[in-house]
């Protein structure tokens, strides 16, 4: 049972999302905040497996909420809900450590995919929501897609099979299946990715490989 508590200042979007998590009999909420300094107290109180943390609230904001409970408690999965309007707040919580980042008007099943996936030790990120990370980081987008490229020529072909398999929103138990190798290895591949690909985390090592072309929702592919 995958263990979450919920975060928005808003009590019908709660009260929504909620209700798209309980059609899901692996998923339980156990808590939820209407601040980000209550999802904090709520996330120390029951260690759940992921907290959804809506950006914008009172008291204390989504980006320091997900800061602090990444201090506090670094295996919480953290997944960031957001809208359109906020790129620059998508960009911060990249660099705090998010593992997930999901539209508010998003795929019910996106939000449920999203959650299992982080729960699971892997990167999600919608792939709208991944689009315009990407457009955010690209101040030229041939020359960043030509740089993820060159990184990625950094790896072997196991290694960018397993990049891929990761930007999909595979745990590594889920691609060591795939690959009929033991988790461990799985393990010790993305160790190495990270550090050819110098990517703080998951999702980085995940926006590579969309601008590289190597998982769909990449620049060489029109915005779903």
């Amino acid at each position: 049972m995958i263990r979450v508590v919920l975060a928005d200042d808003e009590a019908m979007i709660r009260a929504g999302v909620s209700a798209i998590l309980a059609a899901d009999a692996g998923i339980k909420v156990v808590a939820e905040a209407e601040d980000g300094r209550a999802a904090v107290e709520q996330t120390r109180a029951t260690r759940p497996d992921v907290v959804l943390l809506d950006i914008r609230m009172p008291v204390m904001d989504g980006l320091k909420a997900a800061e602090e409970i990444r201090r506090l408690l670094p295996e919480v999965g953290v997944i960031m809900l957001t809208t359109f309007g906020e790129d620059a707040y998508i960009e911060r919580a990249l660099g705090l450590g998010a593992s997930g980042f999901l539209l508010k008007s998003g795929d019910p099943r996106e939000l449920l995919g999203g959650i299992h996936a982080v729960a699971g030790g892997a990167a999600f990120l919608s792939p709208k929501v991944a689009q315009r990370v990407i457009a955010r980081f690209s101040g030229n987008q041939v020359s960043r897609a030509e740089e993820a490229k060159a990184l990625i020529e950094k790896l072997t072909p196991r290694e960018q099979e397993v990049l891929a398999l990761l930007g999909s929103g595979l745990s590594n138990a889920d691609i060591a299946a795939k690959l009929f190798v033991v988790e461990g290895t799985v393990k010790a591949y993305v160790s190495t990715i990270l550090n050819r690909l110098g990517a703080r985390n998951r999702v980085q090592a995940a926006i590579t490989a969309y601008e590289a072309g190597l998982v769909g929702g990449g620049r060489e592919e029109s915005s779903r």
